[in-house]
């Protein structure tokens, strides 16, 4: 049994994208036509919109990695108007027939990933949020990846296999911890706390002081639900001691963009 805090090297990071990319394009090739337009657990999203959402960020992330001044010129020009970027997306995915959308992510994750797989792991790299590192980066897109892949599979009613690709997912919800806080304008509490995680393989992972009061267990696709706000502690079964740690899983979010709350 293996105990880590740490993720694997930035080559397997880049192949672990690319395998979850091929692992949803697998559900996505099988959508029939009235599929797309079934509504998913994300509130008011369709497939169509997941899949859309998948596509333009997968897209603004190669620009972010090759051309970084491009990209914050429409980050900027989405910033001024988040409001109304989410509606013209949501309207553009739904003028998009599926096959063309289907295409279109599959086209924007591979550029995603040669793009990525050009540079530094320690390269900093634009965002919505603060820059990353390219580690970082590839971490958040295998996470949406994940999370939205999850969000369509629930909706289909397919049971996907978990894999030690969630290491990636659950090493950027430790992460973000302090973003969490951040994002709403709060200050972040300056305490240890320990996370320790079966994985989907029967490995253990952890994060944090073994001596730390205050702690989170249980497995790691139960954190990576929470921190995704795809679950509640509750639904996720996580065992919490520490009042800051109960606050931190409740106001975890490891994706940028404005302060969300699930369900």
């Amino acid at each position: 049994m293996t105990t880590s805090t740490q993720t694997e090297g930035y080559p397997t990071l880049i192949r672990d994208l690319e395998a979850e990319h091929q692992a949803l394009r697998q559900i996505v090739e099988c959508l029939r036509t009235e599929h797309w337009d079934r509504l998913t657990p994300a509130d008011g999203w369709a497939i169509r919109d997941q899949v859309q959402h998948l596509a333009r960020f997968d897209e603004l992330g190669a620009l972010a990695v090759t051309q970084p001044g491009r990209f914050a010129e429409e980050r900027d020009t989405i910033a001024a108007s988040v409001d109304r970027f989410l509606a013209d997306e949501i309207t553009r995915a739904a003028a998009t027939p599926p096959l063309e959308l289907e295409g279109w992510w599959l086209s924007a994750a591979a550029s995603l990933v040669e793009a990525l797989s050009g540079v530094e792991e320690t390269a900093r790299l634009p965002w919505f949020g603060p820059p990353m590192s390219a580690r970082s980066f590839a971490s958040a897109r295998l996470m949406e990846a994940w999370a939205h892949g999850e969000d369509i599979a629930r909706t289909l009613g397919v049971d996907r296999a978990a894999t030690d690709r969630l290491r990636h997912v659950a090493h950027l919800g430790v992460l973000t911890r302090r973003w969490s806080y951040i994002n709403r304008g709060l200050t972040p509490p300056d305490c240890d706390i320990r996370v320790e995680l079966a994985a989907p393989s029967g490995d253990r992972w952890t994060w944090g002081p073994e001596a730390a009061a205050q702690r989170i267990s249980g497995t790691a696709v139960g954190f990576a639900l929470v921190v995704t706000q795809r679950a509640s502690v509750a639904q996720a079964a996580l065992h919490i001691v520490g009042d800051d740690a109960h606050e931190w899983m409740d106001l975890a979010q490891c994706f940028a963009g404005p302060p969300t709350r699930r369900g």
